[in-house]
């Protein structure tokens, strides 16, 4: 609201940022970039559960939110326990929806949220080499 009223940009994204990494914080630089404040909608961990499998999260809800707290290109964190953050989209009813270049806008389920709320969609491009779950390959390897 207070975004609104100053006349901002609300641009919010989400996702399970469950080991932050280089091409997440690309992301979320880009992302607050757009616009005026910058909200990250983040997984429970229950939801991570059931998108990814019993043995994620890696680093709890709770850790995962304060490390993107602390990040100066993020204004706000909310953490959602749907599958999808339809529901939290509808309530910020963001200016932008920000998702990364692995995903397109016909196969996220909340874009159809986004435009009920009266904003955009807008994909940026990933950091080549960069994901969680190239990562955690990785270190079960070298283990």
């Amino acid at each position: 609201a207070a975004v609104r009223a100053a006349g901002g940009r609300l641009i919010a994204t989400g996702g399970c940022f469950d080991l932050l990494h280089a091409g997440h914080v690309s992301l979320l630089r880009r992302a607050r970039a757009l616009g005026d404040a910058l909200v990250v909608c983040v997984n429970s961990d229950d939801s991570i559960r059931r998108l990814k499998g019993p043995s994620r999260p890696l680093v709890s809800e709770r850790d995962r939110v304060e490390v993107l707290r602390a990040l100066g290109c993020v204004d706000a964190v909310t953490v959602f326990g749907e599958d999808t953050p339809s529901q939290v989209i509808e309530r910020l009813c963001p200016d932008v929806w920000v998702k990364g270049g692995d995903y397109d806008e016909r196969s996220m389920p909340e874009a159809e949220a986004v435009r009920r709320a009266g904003g955009e969609v807008v994909i940026l491009p990933t950091v080549p080499g960069y994901s969680t779950t190239g990562l955690i390959a990785a270190a079960r390897a070298a283990s």
